[in-house]
């Protein structure tokens, strides 16, 4: 009787250990609705087989965080530094770390009339840090659909974007980054592809549906708790009746 308490606990405590994690997730994808391009987080759960000790085997929890990289809307802004990709592709950025992708076009310029992201990152051309004018006043700013760049009617280069055949091969790096994780991806052309002007992706998270994943996760949670509180009845129980045997 005391293993099977101490192993249901333990079963108990490791699934409300990763329904925190779950939580942590839905709250971090709340938290960024209206962030531009992002993409919200998903948790996967599977259970193993493994061997605790030489006589018994047990069950065990694993998690994986995965990365939604569904699309989402567009919204207009009017904004003529703001660009939208549909399809597969990602905007590359100069970082300190190296190049990093990220498919959020709010652009801004430096005092360089350098194009870059909120944080500072150079967005990158196919002949390097995109120029727009050190001096923006008065600049009209256009962008075809392929990405070519033209500034008061002259050419400024093409947004070098860059489009993976495997979108798992991307990890996150912070909110809107994401890096290479697996050393064997590489980058290819992003084909079928429209940048838009004066307009962002929005965040793909579904308000409704990470609300109802919370509400799952409290009744979950809260089931776990009573099956915790039962093990602990039973182990009172337990003790008061050996102890009433010994005496």
């Amino acid at each position: 009787m005391y293993i099977q308490n101490r192993l249901g606990l333990i079963e108990s405590t490791e699934t409300m250990l990763a329904q925190t994690q779950r939580l942590n997730q839905i709250t971090n994808n709340l938290a960024n609705v209206d962030t531009p391009g992002y993409k919200k987080e998903d948790i996967t759960f599977w259970e193993m087989l493994y061997t605790n000790n030489q006589d018994r085997q047990r069950v065990g929890k694993a998690l994986k965080i995965l990365t939604n990289h569904q699309e989402g809307s567009v919204k207009d802004t009017g904004n003529q530094l703001d660009f939208a990709i549909s399809g597969n592709g990602f905007f590359k950025l100069q970082t300190p770390d190296g190049i990093r992708y990220s498919r959020a076009g709010n652009f801004l310029l430096n005092d360089e009339g350098q194009l870059i992201n909120p944080d500072g990152y150079l967005v990158l051309g196919d002949g390097g840090p995109i120029v727009i004018n050190s001096n923006i006043d008065g600049n009209e700013v256009s962008v075809a659909t392929d990405g070519s760049l033209t500034v008061d009617g002259e050419n400024a280069g093409r947004f070098d974007i860059a489009a993976f055949e495997n979108l798992a091969d991307l990890e996150k790096q912070g909110t809107n980054l994401f890096r290479v994780k697996n050393e064997g991806a590489e980058e290819q052309p992003a084909e079928n592809i429209t940048v838009r002007q004066g307009f962002l992706e929005t965040s793909n998270v579904s308000v409704i549906s990470e609300m109802t994943g919370m509400i799952d996760l409290e009744r979950a949670y809260e089931m776990q708790q009573k099956v915790i509180r039962s093990f602990t009845e039973i182990d009172s129980k337990a003790i008061s009746t050996v102890g009433k045997l010994a005496s």
